[in-house]
C-alpha cells in the first residue's frame, strides 16, 4: 500500500483491508470484486490485483509458507526488486540492499555522481551492513524520506554530512509539472438506483472499476451540479457532475444505493456519491 502512497494515507485503509482479509488464505479465497472494492479510494489499484494474485499463488498447493529469498518473493506477481529486497531484508534479515527514488538520492549526493540504476544496486550493496540489513535499508529510506529531500535538504541534521561528498548541491531530478484535465460525470438515480458503468478490463488506469458515466463537457447543465477537485498521480482533475446528459459509453447497470459501498468504485466515484449524499 504505501508505493506511491503517503503514510497518512494508507493508515485508515490498512487496518480496514486487513480485517477483512486477516489471512493470506482469506485473502487470496477472496473474490476480485471484494478486494477492488476494500481498496476502492487508495488509488494505483494494480496493486490490490497483484496482491490477490500473489495471495493465491502462495497458497496454491496447499502452500502456507511466505518466501524468504528476494529473488522468491520477485516470482510473485507485483513484486519487483526494490520490494522483494526490503521485505527479504526487513523480514527475513537477508544480506540484500534495497534501493528506491529516495535512497538512489541519498547514494548521488554522498558520492558527489548522479548514479541510477545498477551503479546504484552496486553501491548500496557495497554499504549494507550484513548482520542489519532490515535496519540499514529502512534508515537509508528514511534518510532520502526526511532529510536528504530533492530540494532543501537538511543537511545539518543528517547523521553521515561528513562523508558526504556535495552537501545536498547535487539536486534531484526535475519535477514534472502537474496536468490539469476537466471531466463530466452524469448522476443518474432512479427508484433508488445508480447508473453506472464499468471502465475496460485493458485500461491503463483502474481498469474493471465502476464510475459515473463520462459525458462531453458541453453536454447537460453546462454549468454542473456538483463541481469538485481530484487528483490522480500527477493530474488534476476539475469535476463537473451534471442530472442529465448522454454517457460516451452507452453499456450501463443500475445498483441499489444500499449496494454500493461493497463494490468497487474509483475513488473519484466515491466521493461524488458521498458528497451528493448517497453513501
Amino acid at each position: 500500500m504505501l508505493q506511491q502512497t503517503r503514510v497518512p494515507v494508507v493508515g485508515s485503509y490498512y487496518d480496514y483491508f486487513l480485517k477483512r482479509f486477516p489471512t493470506v488464505e482469506k485473502l487470496a479465497r477472496a473474490r476480485l470484486d471484494s478486494v477492488l472494492a476494500a481498496w476502492s479510494g487508495l488509488g494505483y489499484y494494480r496493486r490490490a490485483r497483484c496482491l490477490h494474485a500473489a495471495a493465491k499463488k502462495i497458497i496454491k498447493h496447499g502452500n502456507r509458507d511466505f518466501p524468504v529469498a528476494a529473488d522468491d518473493w520477485r516470482k510473485l506477481p507485483g513484486v519487483g526488486r526494490y520490494t522483494a529486497a526490503a521485505v527479504a531484508s526487513i523480514a527475513f534479515r537477508q544480506p540484500v540492499a534495497a534501493v528506491d527514488g529516495n535512497v538512489e538520492r541519498v547514494l548521488s549526493r554522498l558520492v558527489g555522481n548522479r548514479l541510477s540504476g545498477e551503479r546504484s544496486w552496486r553501491l548500496a550493496q557495497t554499504l549494507l551492513s550484513v548482520a542489519r540489513p532490515g535496519d540499514f535499508n529502512q534508515a537509508m529510506m528514511d534518510l532520502g524520506a526526511t532529510v536528504c529531500l530533492p530540494r532543501a535538504p537538511a543537511c545539518g541534521l543528517c547523521p553521515v554530512r561528513n562523508l558526504c561528498a556535495t552537501r545536498g548541491e547535487l539536486g534531484g531530478r526535475r519535477i514534472r509539472r502537474r496536468q490539469k484535465l476537466e471531466v463530466s460525470y452524469v448522476l443518474k438515480v432512479r427508484g433508488g438506483s445508480v447508473l453506472l458503468t464499468r471502465r475496460p478490463p485493458t485500461s491503463t488506469l483502474m481498469a474493471g472499476m465502476w464510475e459515473l458515466p463520462e459525458i462531453q463537457p458541453d453536454t447537460g447543465e453546462r454549468k454542473g451540479w456538483l463541481r469538485l477537485q481530484h487528483s490522480i498521480t500527477r493530474t488534476d482533475y476539475l469535476v463537473q457532475v451534471c442530472r442529465n446528459g448522454e454517457a460516451r459509453r452507452q453499456q450501463g447497470r443500475w445498483f441499489p444505493q444500499g449496494r454500493l459501498r461493497q463494490l468497487p468504485l474509483t475513488g473519484l466515484t466515491r466521493k461524488i456519491l458521498r458528497q451528493a449524499g448517497i453513501i
